[in-house]
């Protein structure tokens, strides 16, 4: 496949995918990666700085997406309810995609104690975000960063059963608002 094909970012990620699943991340290449996926090594880097980065490809999309969504909720909507319209924003942008090498990339981070470390990043900046735009609509500080917290749980438990080879949903929205649901409801149990 051609270097200059459109796609090649998506190639990319779904080429490291494959590749982590199959051999590890400590024991693939970005010119594995690049190959695999039909570009060169330039071509990966002018989309990720290194290979770990792959894992976070999308999250300034995700984050602006949780912001607008947030921002264009109702008025009168609750923090939740604003966390709520985030996920759907984020969640409709998100197709099959999205989809496919999630089971994959999940495992790869399971396996691999830096891969955990810059998810657990990736997490942090999405909940920031979304904290921020909640902020913006009047949210006290505390109450912002626990909605955007449960935002950013409810959104990978969600992309988790979503992106399950067996999940009969083709709905991420409908998978991150139920575990949002759950969520919320698990909060009153709390004290």
């Amino acid at each position: 496949m051609p270097r200059w094909e459109p796609g090649a970012r998506e190639r990319l990620v779904a080429a490291a995918a494959d590749l982590f699943t199959e051999q590890g991340y400590d024991a693939t290449t970005v010119a594995q990666i690049a190959a695999r996926a039909g570009t060169t090594k330039s071509t990966f880097f002018r989309y990720f700085p290194d290979k770990r980065e792959v894992l976070v490809a999308g999250q300034a999309t995700l984050s602006r997406l949780f912001a607008e969504g947030i921002a264009d909720a109702a008025t009168e909507a609750t923090p939740l309810e604003a966390v709520a319209a985030g996920l759907r924003r984020a969640s409709d942008e998100m197709g099959p995609l999205n989809r496919a090498p999630g089971p994959r990339l999940q495992a790869a981070v399971a396996a691999n104690a830096e891969l955990q470390e810059r998810d657990a990043l990736k997490r942090v900046g999405l909940a920031e975000a979304m904290a921020a735009a909640l902020v913006r609509r009047g949210v006290p500080d505390p109450t912002a960063q626990l909605a955007a917290e449960l935002g950013v749980l409810a959104f990978k438990r969600g992309f988790a059963e979503w992106s399950r080879p067996d999940s009969d949903s083709d709905d991420l929205a409908g998978c991150a608002l139920r575990a949002l649901a759950e969520l919320r409801a698990a909060t009153s149990s709390l004290g």
